[in-house]
Parts: C-alpha cells; sequence; structure tokens
C-alpha cells in the first residue's frame, strides 16, 4: 500500500498516515512451541471450564431483574444503572461468547453455541454465531492484510486521522469513534466478508431463540425493558472502562509490540481477557487458568509491555496525537 496523502491541515509530525507492516511472523505461535519446550507441563491446563455456564446464566438473570427493577426508575436514575450495572454485565457476556466460540465452555462445539445464545439474550441482537469464524481467522490470521477483520478498515482510519484539521479534529473524531465503536466492531466483519456469514440452521436458531427472548420481554414489560437491554450493550461497547480491552489488546502503544496484556482488577468482571497474550498464545486454555499460564512460564509474559489501565488506555488513544487507527500492524498473507 503506498503511503497516504496528508491531511487537509497538517495535524503534527506524530500521526501516522498508514498502518504499520511488519515482514515478521505473529508473534503467537513461535512463542507458544518456545513456551511448552520449556513448560511442557502446561499442556494439562488445556480444556473447557465447566463453571462457565452458571457465570453466564447468573449474569443474564441479573440482567433481567435490572430490566425489571428500574422499569418505573427516573431517567437520570435509570441511566445511571444502565452504565454501571448494565453495561458492565454485557461486556461480561461480550467476553462469554468470545470465551464459548473457543469451545471453552462445554465439551462439545454444539453445547458451547447453545450456552452462547443464551449468553446472547441481554444483547438484545443475535451475534454469537456470526462472531465465531471471525474470531477464528483474528487468531489464525492476525495482522493480514485483507483478513484479520479485528483491524479497522483503511476508509475508518482516513475519516478519523487523515481528514483532521488539527489536534482537536482529531482528539474529538478518535473519541467519537470511541463512542460509537460499538458499530464498527459489530458491522466490520460482515460489511468487509460478508462471504464469511456462517449462513445455516445454527444462525437460524440464533436469531429465533434472540427473537423470541426480545418479544418475551417486551410483550411482559414493554418497550422500556428492551431499551434497557439495547442501551447496556451500547454503553459496553462505547466509553466504558471495560470497552479499553479493544484498544488495549492490539493497538501498538510502545515500539512494534501487537499484543499486550493487562493484570488489573476488572479482569475479574471480564473472564480474564486482559491475559491477551497468554490467551493469544494459548486460545484453547480457558480463561480461568490464563494466570497460571503466566505463572509457569514467567520469564516468557514478565518483560513484555503490558497494559497498566484499560481506562488509561481509552484516555490515551484520544488525546495521543501518536494513536490512531493506523496504530496496528498488518502483514502479508504469507507472514501471517
Amino acid at each position: 500500500m503506498g503511503r497516504a496523502p496528508k491531511a487537509a491541515v497538517d495535524i503534527g509530525e506524530m500521526v501516522a498516515r498508514d498502518f504499520i507492516f511488519s515482514k515478521a511472523d505473529e508473534p503467537h505461535a513461535t512463542r507458544r512451541q518456545e513456551i511448552l519446550k520449556a513448560h511442557p507441563e502446561i499442556k494439562q491446563l488445556m480444556g473447557h471450564e465447566w463453571r462457565t455456564k452458571y457465570i453466564v446464566l447468573a449474569t443474564v438473570a441479573l440482567q433481567t431483574f435490572m430490566a425489571w427493577l428500574t422499569l418505573d426508575w427516573r431517567w437520570s436514575y435509570y441511566l445511571a444503572a444502565i452504565y454501571v450495572v448494565g453495561a458492565t454485565a454485557n461486556h461480561s457476556l461480550f467476553l462469554a461468547i468470545h470465551e464459548l466460540s473457543h469451545n471453552l465452555g462445554a465439551k462439545t462445539p454444539g453445547q458451547n453455541k447453545l450456552i452462547a445464545m443464551v449468553a446472547n439474550f441481554p444483547i438484545c441482537i443475535a451475534y454469537c454465531i456470526t462472531f465465531k469464524p471471525y474470531h477464528m481467522e483474528h487468531h489464525r490470521c492476525q495482522g493480514q492484510d485483507g483478513i484479520d477483520t479485528d483491524i479497522p478498515t483503511f476508509l475508518e482510519a482516513k475519516l478519523i486521522t487523515l481528514t483532521a484539521f488539527n489536534y482537536v479534529d482529531h482528539c474529538l473524531r478518535k473519541a467519537l469513534f470511541m463512542f460509537c465503536q460499538i458499530f464498527a466492531y459489530a458491522l466490520r466483519p460482515c460489511l468487509t466478508k460478508p462471504e464469511m456469514v456462517p449462513y445455516g440452521g445454527w444462525l437460524a436458531a440464533n436469531w429465533g431463540a434472540q427473537l423470541a427472548f426480545d418479544f418475551a420481554v417486551a410483550y411482559l414489560w414493554g418497550p422500556q425493558a428492551l431499551l434497557y437491554f439495547l442501551l447496556s450493550t451500547f454503553f459496553a461497547g462505547s466509553l466504558h472502562p471495560t470497552a479499553g480491552h479493544f484498544l488495549a489488546e492490539h493497538y501498538v502503544m510502545e515500539g512494534s509490540t501487537e499484543t499486550y496484556s493487562y493484570y488489573g482488577p476488572l479482569n475479574a468482571l471480564t473472564y480474564n481477557v486482559g491475559f491477551h497474550n497468554e490467551h493469544h498464545d494459548f486460545p484453547n486454555i480457558a480463561w480461568s487458568s490464563l494466570p497460571k499460564v503466566r505463572d509457569m512460564a514467567p520469564e516468557f509474559y514478565n518483560d513484555l509491555p503490558q497494559c497498566k489501565s484499560w481506562t488509561g488506555v481509552i484516555l490515551r488513544y484520544m488525546f495521543d496525537d501518536s494513536i490512531s487507527p493506523f496504530s496496528r500492524v498488518k502483514r502479508d498473507k504469507k507472514r501471517a
């Protein structure tokens, strides 16, 4: 890809105008081999986590209860409950679905899909079946140009960065992107690679079960209960502390490092997704055992660059002119 044109008004020498292209292999397959050679006992951690389904059921029950409880609340309290409880719970369900896409919540793929459909209920829009093939491609082809849909498109980067007029405009555009990033995260895969949508019985079951749940909620409690779920989903992927992991995982913040782990307290609400280097190195190890990977092989993880705060990375993304949608590593197909 050639060098992109400059912005209409230069917004600073620190602003990248193209993605970071790497000639190196993605780092996780190589590190996985090295770790298994040094610590073969890590294989004992591989397998599903039986507690996941019960946590999912409890979270769905909490969200259903909150949708009913807040029906008559004043708007200020209603929105506060959505942001504090609803968005946190729905983001937890996002990451439960992420775990289940790796078949780490039950013994069989079918059982994982069924649990994922239950986790999908408070999110209000069926997506758990569609999510899986795109996410598997992200793991198999991390950074591969035109394949890894986790990376922003050039159009997104152009609208946010290349057409910004100055530093303030650039910050505002990045803040707007963060506020609405759930739409990019949800729509980008299907719009850029529609051929990967897994049409079939499981997708129909996902939509059928979801619409039945939505209809039951609307019939029993009215549209405000559905609004609780929808706004919870929106804020879960917006300017919310847990949404910081979307940036923290793969945006290049130091040198050329393309995957970062976060070891802070929000992991307790998000199925340890912060242990992201560990997860990419061993995607067949469930969330509950990812800290054990680091404990068993500290020499491979403790010196890697880390994300100290998901809230901090959101603020840095918005206000650091050197960080933008272009701050992602891409590689050619043969290097992925």
